[in-house]
């Protein structure tokens, strides 16, 4: 590194430090401490009141520490206040509104709106809609094949669901057929149609 280059280097930074005293970060007037007695340079800020977060003491580095040391912000709140405040950090200070719900305050929701020029958003809303008209329309091939291979009609609830598969065990198991393969084998289909049924009823 060259002689001039560090020269320039130490003489910014030489400005820096006098800029930074000298304005106290954007204070203006005095530029002595705030704390009684102290002639120090006030170089570091505090908040005087939560309520006003734009009025500050200004301090020198040791009366800053021995300042914040000893602030509460929660000072002469309520616990109904501070769980309130508390709550309010958890979501940045944001409005919010129940989930589905509309907000309370209509502007602000008016600037979350974006316009979707590929239609990626509203394309996935559209696509859970044609799912959900689609379900509520009626069951699916495979569901209603089950239900039929466990002679029931739709609507059915799971409790009737389980009462008729365990008719269905009884009467088909092969301990009450002596072996018959052909009971075997509708065994076989009740339990994959109830299975079936109960998954669906489960969704």
């Amino acid at each position: 590194m060259s002689e001039s280059f560090l020269a320039i280097i130490l003489f910014c930074m030489d400005q820096l430090s006098k800029f930074t005293v000298g304005n106290a970060g954007g204070r203006k007037g005095t530029l002595g401490c705030d704390h009684p007695g102290c002639a120090g340079a006030a170089t570091h800020r505090a908040p005087k009141n939560p309520g006003v977060p734009d009025d500050h003491y200004w301090f020198c580095l040791d009366h800053v520490r021995e300042y914040n040391s000893k602030w509460n912000y929660y000072a002469g709140m309520t616990d109904r206040q501070v769980e309130q405040e508390i709550r309010n950090d958890t979501v940045w200070r944001r409005p919010t509104w129940p989930l589905g719900g509309k907000p309370a305050n209509d502007r602000y929701h008016a600037r979350m709106n974006f316009r979707d020029e590929f239609g990626v958003f509203e394309g996935a809303a559209g696509a859970r809609r044609q799912q959900k008209q689609s379900d509520d329309r009626e069951p699916a091939a495979h569901i209603r094949r089950a239900l039929r291979i466990m002679a029931i009609e739709p609507p059915v609830t799971l409790t009737e669901l389980k009462s008729r598969y365990k008719e269905l065990v009884k009467r088909l198991h092969p301990d009450a057929n002596g072996g018959d393969r052909v009971a075997e084998d509708k065994l076989k289909d009740i339990n994959q149609a109830y299975a079936t049924i109960k998954k669906f009823l489960a969704a």
